[in-house]
């Protein structure tokens, strides 16, 4: 795996140096923002793993989140925020991360957390190769919902769903496929993060929020909350 990782604690990214060659990752490691966003800009396609930290110099995490989105929307990309920063957080997936670490984190916690998202970055284009005609239709509908897993596209009512990320694309899959089927968090973890999952089930909370958001763009809310047991999809808009 080709790891970007745009960090500007030495230590850690020494570290994780150490780590990244004991799993036999190729790791570059550049402390300042504008640095590291020029690295992947140059080649875009070379790198299978983006790990960016929210507060770096000349230019932050969220800034380059974003100005990677607009030159690539597969590439995985792990941001690294404060424990309590849960407005960042939240923004970090806005702007296109797909999962974040808070830190302090554990080396081990992250290496896992890569290698779900790029087992899952791979999945989608082995399935395209062997795609037939048939899969050029949408393969999920519902009532007001259509997704064709195989292009990732998703339409509400005939307008597209934009700029989903690849985990609020599989979330919506997941919903629309069980119509009025209650998933708990840690459903949703085991089947969307992979199993184990490290980490805090409320970054759960914090897509399925952006994913509503994106939703509520071109029409009525299908993602509805059951309290105290988790999520669930249904076109009635009530719930």
């Amino acid at each position: 795996m080709k790891v970007l990782m745009i960090e500007d604690n030495e230590s850690v990214s020494e570290m994780m140096s150490m780590f990244f060659e004991k799993e036999q990752f190729e790791g570059t490691f550049i402390y300042d923002g504008l640095e590291g966003y020029n690295a992947f800009a140059a080649e875009p396609t070379k790198w299978e793993m983006i790990i960016l930290d929210l507060n770096l110099p000349s230019m932050d995490g969220i800034q380059i989140c974003r100005k990677i989105r607009a030159l690539s929307k597969e590439v995985p990309i792990i941001m690294l925020t404060a424990q309590d920063s849960e407005s960042d957080q939240v923004i970090g997936l806005e702007m296109g991360a797909d999962d974040y670490v808070t830190k302090p984190f554990s080396p081990l916690t992250l290496l896992a957390r890569m290698k779900a998202l790029h087992r899952r970055a791979h999945i989608m284009p082995q399935v395209a190769e062997v795609a037939n005609a048939e899969d050029e239709q949408f393969d999920v509908v519902t009532d007001t919902v259509k997704i064709n897993t195989t292009t990732r596209e998703a339409l509400y009512n005939g307008k597209p769903i934009e700029n989903l990320t690849p985990k609020e694309f599989d979330l919506l899959v997941m919903f629309a496929k069980s119509p009025k089927r209650v998933f708990s968090r840690e459903q949703l973890l085991k089947s969307i993060w992979e199993d184990p999952f490290f980490g805090d089930e409320r970054t759960v909370d914090a897509h399925i929020k952006k994913l509503r958001q994106k939703i509520e763009l071109v029409g009525n809310q299908v993602i509805h909350t059951v309290w105290g047991v988790g999520y669930k999809f249904e076109d009635s808009g009530e719930g």
